[in-house]
């Protein structure tokens, strides 16, 4: 029996179903989840999302959201939850350690059949099934095709496909990464002659930034960005001091890396952002440059080529001293 049809099998037989994804949500696994949830809804599960922290505001919208249990807030009827599940699906993250340290054992202690679908690189084996293509644009593109593999997609409907649709639409940069191609095009083409409607994912995603996202956006690219033009390379970094002066809120610097990509003889953005007492990095490539590897030797990270994240307890100065001293070692010799 193949993935798919052992993962339908699994469904079938479950009486508490839990879906879980990885810490800091973004559309993917926003989309992912809900588009999951109310497909099982709709074949009369009872399941419920159990993520590790909140949804950024700018993902409020999404049809569902209100009803996603977040461990950071909720922990106790998180905990519940997963203690009492007999199937949980792993969606959008490759190793237990991406849903954090406080919901992290409770997943593993878990005795209910886990499902992972994801498309990041080296996934572990904690999961019974595991439907991993490293190809596919996002997660949401492989929930979608799972649901072609057991004859169900007349299930979908405008509120799961609005779901789909926001997951592959951020996950791909709008469309504009090389992990696109004509099935996504198609996947895309379905969805909106099942009545999802395209143009108002983008803006409640994209045009609904207040004033202090704007300058604090503005201060990131004016006041902090330093290009090394020698290598192709951009950064910015912004401090806790710096994020409480622009009132931060979580989501608001949300796509910034991906602007600084977007400077004329750029090959490589870095985003680093000190929250916490830690430094949360974000690295985008194009072209003939690959991040994944950067941020997985030196920042605890990892990803895809073109897209990866990492994490450092160092000081936010350290931080960057620390990548200027080795990103030469990490971009095509000439």
């Amino acid at each position: 029996m193949d993935s798919s049809q052992k993962i339908k099998e699994f469904v079938d037989q479950a009486q508490s179903i839990v879906i879980t994804s990885h810490k800091s949500p973004d559309g993917d696994s926003i989309g992912s989840s809900l588009a999951l949830y109310h497909l099982l809804k709709k074949w009369g599960k009872n399941v419920q999302v159990v993520h590790p922290d909140p949804a950024p505001e700018f993902l409020h919208w999404v049809p569902g959201q209100l009803q996603i249990i977040d461990f950071e807030r909720k922990a106790e009827q998180a905990i519940s939850v997963i203690q009492t599940a007999d199937l949980i699906f792993c969606l959008d993250y490759n190793e237990p350690s991406r849903v954090g340290d406080q919901m992290q054992p409770y997943l593993l202690a878990s005795g209910a059949a886990k499902v992972m679908i994801d498309h990041h690189l080296h996934p572990t084996d904690f999961c019974q099934v595991i439907i991993s293509e490293t190809a596919a644009c996002s997660t949401c593109e492989l929930v979608y095709k799972w649901l072609s593999d057991i004859q169900r997609l007349d299930d979908l409907d405008e509120t799961s496909g609005t779901c789909i649709y926001l997951g592959i639409m951020t996950d791909t940069g709008s469309f504009r990464f090389p992990s696109v191609t004509a099935s996504t095009h198609e996947i895309i083409a379905d969805l909106i002659r099942r009545g999802v409607k395209h143009y108002l994912i983008h803006e409640a995603v994209y045009d609904t930034n207040t004033v202090d996202r704007i300058k604090l956006r503005g201060f990131a690219l004016s006041e902090k960005l330093v290009c090394l033009n020698d290598i192709h390379v951009a950064y910015a970094s912004l401090s806790e001091e710096e994020l409480k002066r622009y009132n931060y809120q979580k989501g608001d610097t949300e796509g910034l890396v991906n602007q600084i990509l977007g400077i004329q003889g750029i090959k490589m953005a870095v985003l680093f952002v000190e929250k916490d007492g830690k430094v949360k990095i974000s690295f985008r490539a194009k072209g003939d440059y690959f991040v994944n590897l950067l941020a997985k030797t030196h920042f605890e990270g990892g990803g895809h080529a073109y897209a990866s994240g990492g994490i450092s307890s160092e000081s936010l100065e350290k931080t960057v001293g620390k990548f200027v001293t080795f990103v030469k070692d990490f971009i095509p010799k000439t």
